[in-house]
């Protein structure tokens, strides 16, 4: 397990998340893990179980079988996949992009093979394949393209949405810190997607306001 591990941490990693989206996101996927890992457990104890031979015949043998293929075989496992359908629907709807009083909205228009953003708060300006955004208050970027359906996706800070034609699509994003964070198109759009990427660079409040007024940051 500590190989794999090891691997969980990166510039696209969802296991490292920089932002609340993302920290819920990986939490989530920690969970079905290990609902999914105790379910594969006692599983596998009941296949054993089931292959092995009694010794001897007694009358409660019935009883045991009814426990382990009732009880646990489908009571256990029925009962954590419900659990685990209730957590996801909590944190999806988390995180839906509610309204927030200090709220930033920006645009994201996906093209083979680049990115333009554009800010709500800086009409005209337009980046490509660079989105500006504050540390520390949520993002709603309203997805969409112009030619085919590409996927808007910046691992340590939101899942992802697709950027479909003539369709736009809001994802709510968060940086905890300033810095830099690697986006990319994870959806297959013809030969040349791997190169579909761009960069997230999260400011400071100052940086943010200098961004706005047109300083190059």
């Amino acid at each position: 397990m500590v190989l794999p591990l090891a691997g969980c941490k990166g510039a696209l990693s969802t296991l490292d998340p920089a932002g609340p989206a993302a920290r819920e996101i990986a939490t989530l996927w920690w969970v079905l893990l290990i609902g999914a890992t105790l379910i594969f457990i006692l599983v596998t104890m009941c296949l054993v179980m089931g292959f092995r031979k009694p010794k001897t015949r007694r009358e409660t043998d019935t009883q045991d079988v009814r426990v382990w293929i009732f009880g646990l075989g489908l009571g256990f496992p029925l009962t954590v996949l419900a659990a685990l359908l209730a957590y996801g629907l909590v944190i999806g709807e988390a995180l839906l992009p509610h309204q927030e009083p200090d709220l930033v909205r920006v645009s994201a228009e996906a093209r083979q093979w680049e990115w333009r953003f554009g800010y709500a708060d800086a009409s005209g300006r337009v980046t490509t394949n660079v989105l500006h955004l504050p540390a520390g208050r949520p993002v709603d970027v309203a997805i969409t393209s112009t030619d085919v359906i590409h996927s808007f996706w910046v691992p340590r800070l939101a899942g992802k949405l697709d950027a479909v034609p003539g369709h736009t699509n809001t994802l709510r994003i968060e940086a905890d810190a300033p810095g830099r964070y690697q986006g990319l198109s994870s959806e297959y759009s013809g030969k040349g997607y791997r190169e579909h990427r761009f960069v997230v660079i999260a400011h400071t409040p100052e940086a943010w306001e200098r961004f706005l007024a047109g300083e190059t940051p």
